[in-house]
């Protein structure tokens, strides 16, 4: 969940780091903190609460030092204090350590350390590394080591002792041309520039320096060091890994004219829509074309061979993008589907079935829960006859990240760089991939006719513009309606068949970043115990759209209504019944109801936005989240 940066180079080291955390901060802002070395000492500075504290301190600072870590905090073990805060040190202040992750085991080492005479002034885990680093560097000067330096040897022996999921960033005061990184089931890439390298455990940190980067594996470590970066294992072999190039452009990290990067990824939507689209589906396909697929996933044939079920894994937004998938998969292909919360799945997994497509859902690819949940899977199938083998695919929008590793193959969602912890643009091209995974498995299975696989991808097609028509017609009203829930404390969300998972979406959006208790619930069930809550201080919000449950839906509305409940629909543009029904309309093209998830989804993003907004809150960066969870 942590940020993590390093830099080593000609450049002043805490310049780099404070504009690495900057681009950092989505994964953690309860602390911050950077350490260098100069003049053969160790230089800490530390802050509580957001980067601007700690970049005041600095500013009031003069170092030059040309290498140091950086970290931005996302609390788990200890609260969020300044003597919490990273980067944690030895006894001695010679080791400076940053962490992002868990040690499983940190108990058994502190008490360890404890009998040998150390003392620990933190709650963190992260504490017992460099005590441990200190412990295993020589006491003087000695030539008698079977690593490329000491430093590395002490780094090395101390990983091995180490249990859970960290990528560490380490310098030492005695090794001052000399950075080592090292990671274990938590992201870490080093990006190579002019004379200088960097790490960092995100991408977004980098681009601005470089486009060539390495991402380590798991159990994999770096010296990096002015000549340059030596890769090895944690028994210290040297391993011969090779740089690719992002192909990112770090101006999409910029707000722009936008007050907020969510406003800004809202308004992307219609653009990725469109990558995600041109991406998969083929322009040279129609109804008439048997000699051609429509959908271009690249997926191989034994991947769908007989296949009997699909289980799907997901956390959180990717969940509610899981839910719309099933609907999918099982009317269009006809393939039984279940959605298991990832965490949920680790500690009681289904029994296994036979032909079964397993796909774990992570906008960021390295979601703990789901990448542990997708490896539990792997190995209990390997080693099974052919019917049970793994079959696994990742949906991310990050393919180079822990799941494309994991799994053989990754469908990529083509949202680009999403900074805003809420997710919004990954969210509508989830659902995007979800809808062309459908179809090609409907298309392979022929339980589609070409016929209604073209009326499906011509409606797919026209969704960026019908997006576009949302953002420039509703934005200032829902500004304005915004400006009505200032005060409000509750909300419930109402939706029906495959927009059920859109109402809990849009009470997800408004939890996270208004911090106003907001349940989804299918329209339906409202009558079974919801309906107590309602009263004239509870809005509804509706999902009515045209199709099968429409007039069911209007119906629960009614009943809400009927309790005083303010009603607000999402419904299609011009619809006399649900101007008669509803107190407010959030209007959207009138698109067919298998296609509405994609639209529906707009107006409740934007309801969210500006209620937080118009309450003064941290949109981009609410309170106790970040935007990737990489601990469990």
């Amino acid at each position: 969940m942590c940020g993590i940066v390093g830099y080593i180079g000609t450049q002043t080291a805490t310049d780099i780091l404070i504009a690495g955390l900057e681009k950092l901060e989505y994964r953690g802002y309860d602390s911050a903190g950077v350490a260098t070395v100069l003049e053969g000492e160790i230089h800490r500075v530390r802050a509580k609460g957001k980067l601007y504290n700690l970049r005041e301190k600095l500013e009031r600072i003069e170092n030059p030092a040309r290498i140091g870590i950086g970290h931005t905090r996302w609390a788990t073990h200890g609260k969020p204090e300044e003597h919490n805060a990273h980067p944690h040190v030895d006894t001695k202040m010679r080791v400076a350590v940053v962490q992002n992750g868990i040690i499983e085991n940190y108990r058994d080492l502190r008490e360890e350390l404890k009998q040998r005479g150390h003392e620990f002034l933190t709650e963190t885990d992260t504490e017992v590394i460099p005590l441990l680093i200190a412990e295993f560097l020589p006491k003087a000067p000695t030539d008698n080591y079977q690593y490329p330096s000491p430093f590395l040897e002490a780094v090395c022996k101390t990983v091995q002792r180490l249990k859970g999921a960290f990528a560490i960033a380490v310098i030492c005061a005695d090794y001052p041309d000399e950075l080592i990184v090292a990671r274990q089931q938590a992201p870490l890439t080093i990006g190579f520039g002019q004379g200088e390298f960097f790490c960092a455990s995100d991408t977004p940190a980098l681009v601005s320096h470089t486009r060539a980067v390495l991402t380590l594996e798991n159990g994999e470590m770096a010296r990096l060091t002015p000549m340059g970066v030596e890769v090895y294992d944690f028994q210290g072999h040297r391993l011969k890994k090779f740089p690719r190039t992002l192909d990112w452009n770090p101006v999409l990290a910029e707000k722009h004219e936008f007050r907020h990067f969510m406003l800004k990824e809202i308004y992307e939507q219609p653009g990725v829509v469109r990558t995600c689209l041109e991406a998969y589906l083929n322009s040279d396909w129609n109804a008439q074309a048997n000699d051609k697929q429509p959908i271009q996933l690249g997926m191989p044939d034994s991947l769908y061979e007989n296949l009997e079920q699909i289980q799907i894994l997901a956390c959180g937004t990717s969940w509610h993008a899981s839910l719309v998938g099933k609907y999918l998969l099982e009317q269009l292909a006809g393939i039984p589907t279940v959605v298991q919360y990832s965490s949920e799945f680790r500690y009681a997994p289904p029994p296994l079935t036979t032909n079964t497509l397993t796909i774990g859902v992570t906008q960021s690819g390295e979601t703990a829960d789901t990448i542990a949940a997708l490896e539990m899977e792997r190995q209990r199938r390997t080693g099974l006859d052919s019917a049970y083998q793994p079959r696994l695919l990742g949906i991310t929008n990050r393919p180079e990240s822990s799941l494309a590793q994991l799994v053989p193959q990754v469908i990529h969602t083509h949202a680009g760089i999403e900074i805003g912890v809420a997710a919004t643009k990954t969210f509508v091209t989830q659902l995007i991939v979800f809808y062309c995974l459908a179809l090609d498995l409907a298309y392979r299975r022929q339980t589609l006719s070409a016929s209604r696989i073209e009326e499906i991808i011509v409606g797919l097609r026209q969704l960026p513009a019908q997006i576009e028509l949302i953002l420039e017609s509703q934005e200032n009203y829902v500004e304005e309606l915004a400006h009505q829930f200032q005060e409000t404390q509750d909300f419930i969300f109402l939706g029906r068949g495959i927009n059920f998972p859109i109402a809990l979406e849009g009470a997800l959006k408004l939890k996270e970043i208004s911090y106003i208790h907001a349940e989804g619930y299918p329209a339906g069930e409202m009558k079974h115990g919801p309906i107590a809550l309602l009263d004239a201080k509870v809005p509804v919000v509706a999902i009515a759209m045209p199709g099968s449950v429409y007039e069911k839906v209007l119906s629960n509305a009614q009943e809400a209504k009927a309790r005083d409940a303010r009603l607000i629909g999402v419904v299609p543009i011009n619809d006399p019944e649900a101007a008669q029904t509803f107190d407010d309309l959030l209007p959207v093209p009138a698109v067919e109801e298998l296609l509405s998830p994609i639209l529906s989804v707009i107006p409740l993003q934007l309801l969210a936005y500006h209620i937080a907004a118009r309450r003064g809150l941290d949109v981009d960066q609410p309170r106790n989240l970040a935007k990737s969870v990489t601990v469990e």
